[in-house]
């Protein structure tokens, strides 16, 4: 498989940068034909690239021969019930995505997926990622240099913290820092489980759906939406016990069935549903608590 590394240009993804992009890519599909969209975009033609960049690893935005810059089905979504991403559900969807890409976002696809350990040094996740990059690598050389670069940027995507010399005028940290899937303890990183608060059933949800979809089935065990490569448990941090709490919620939804007698642990899918569907529903929802409200 071809793996990408280093295709953000070294720049994380900064406040503003999504709802920038998805906004000029809708009103002109050749936003990117003229100088990297950086004029369009109002940033520096590296940036511009970054912010084309991301948009596709996200699958937030497509580019099909001949048609130019065209938002999926996804982000049409998103960018009409959620602007300026400001529901934290929004970026679950596009981090759930953009974990899940293993060609486009090779190192966030690894680090979430491939790798078993959950404290680390910069350098230890180095020496990690080389091993889980090689043999997808298919026998070419892998840049230390642009594998140091996704290293970097993938920390400063969702760990928050404030560099020297802070100007908030330029919106460095990433929004997605906000998600809660890793800290810094000193010169570790550490994943975290994120709060409850914070992932909502819906995104759990999507990340399910996702899953069943990729494997083509209609049940799985919950010992694979745990630890499988593009499971729930995998791309969301989750331990165990949250995890089937999850399930349960999703289960007295009426989404899937739960079976654990005789020590089963098998998850059924009782809704066809799919993706598009997923985010729709959830923004109609939120709608309808927020005219309540």
């Amino acid at each position: 498989m071809a793996i990408k590394l280093k295709g953000h240009e070294t720049f994380a993804l900064r406040e503003g940068w999504l709802n920038k992009g998805l906004a000029k890519v809708d009103a002109n599909p050749k936003v990117f034909s003229e100088n990297y969209g950086a004029d369009a975009l109002g940033v520096g033609s590296n940036m511009a690239k970054a912010i084309r960049y991301w948009l596709k690893a996200g699958k937030f935005m497509e580019e099909p021969p001949k048609e130019g810059a065209k938002l999926t089905d996804i982000g049409q979504i998103i960018f009409k019930e959620d602007k300026y991403l400001e529901d934290i559900f929004s970026l679950w969807i596009f981090h759930i995505n953009l974990a899940g890409n293993e060609k486009l976002a090779t190192s966030w696809y690894a680090f979430f997926n491939l790798i078993n350990i959950d404290e680390f040094s910069k350098e230890d996740l180095m020496n990690i990622l080389l091993e889980k990059l090689t043999p997808l690598a298919e026998e070419k050389a892998i840049s230390e240099r642009s594998l140091r670069d996704d290293i970097s940027v993938l920390l400063n995507m969702y760990v928050k913290e404030k560099q020297q010399n802070y100007d908030p005028e330029e919106n460095k940290i990433s929004p997605f820092a906000q998600l809660g899937l890793l800290k810094k303890d000193r010169n570790n990183y550490i994943k975290t489980q994120p709060d409850k608060d914070k992932l909502c059933d819906d995104a759990v949800l999507y990340s399910l759906i996702k899953f069943f979809e990729k494997k083509e089935v209609d049940s799985i065990g919950i010992d694979e939406l745990l630890n499988s490569p593009m499971s729930p448990g995998r791309i969301l941090n989750l331990k165990r016990m949250a995890l089937n709490e999850y399930l349960d919620h999703l289960e007295g939804q009426g989404y899937l069935t739960v079976n654990r007698t005789a020590g089963l642990d098998m998850v059924y899918l009782k809704k066809k549903i799919g993706l598009k569907e997923v985010v729709s529903n959830y923004y109609k929802k939120h709608w309808k608590k927020f005219l309540k409200g």
